[in-house]
């Protein structure tokens, strides 16, 4: 399951708003061991292209670099499909490079309305997986045993 903050996917909603008619792309990062997206980072979408989406090589490896200094992992790839549902493509399946992520896709199709949904993509394999759009981290769990999370 991914539990993200409503304002994340707020972000990324309004970042493929924003780039449509082309399909947007970016990360959500965390600390590394954590599962828990912390900041968004809209990535520049190196093809321009409302059917495909490759991050610019340069941002890319700045981004990397920043999150290596800063003990963080892309917790989330997120990209958008324009025209069709949130579902991965076999190139985006292809493409999956990062196993331990969430790669999760905004639908903007439909003016109105966005689709999203996640999944894990490991070794060409997907598997969708429920979102929990919570607030704060802080009551994420829903056990009577569970405690709160830090923020």
């Amino acid at each position: 399951m991914l539990t993200i903050r409503a304002d994340l996917v707020e972000a990324m909603i309004a970042h493929a708003r924003a780039d449509h008619p082309d399909e947007a792309c970016g990360i959500l990062v965390g600390p590394e061991g954590s599962d828990r997206p912390e900041r968004h980072v809209a990535m520049i979408n190196a093809e321009r292209s409302p059917t495909f989406y490759r991050f610019d090589s340069g941002e890319q490896l700045r981004v990397w670099r920043e999150m290596d200094r800063n003990d963080e992992v892309p917790v989330v790839v997120y990209h958008s499909h324009t025209a069709t549902e949130a579902y991965p493509s076999r190139t985006d399946i292809n493409l999956a490079a990062e196993p331990d992520a969430h790669y999760v896709l905004v639908s903007t199709r439909e003016p109105d309305t966005e689709e999203l949904r996640s999944y894990r993509i490991v070794d060409g394999v997907v598997t969708e997986e429920p979102v929990e759009v919570v607030e704060s981290y802080r009551f994420a769990h829903s056990g009577p045993d569970d405690v709160p999370d830090q923020q």
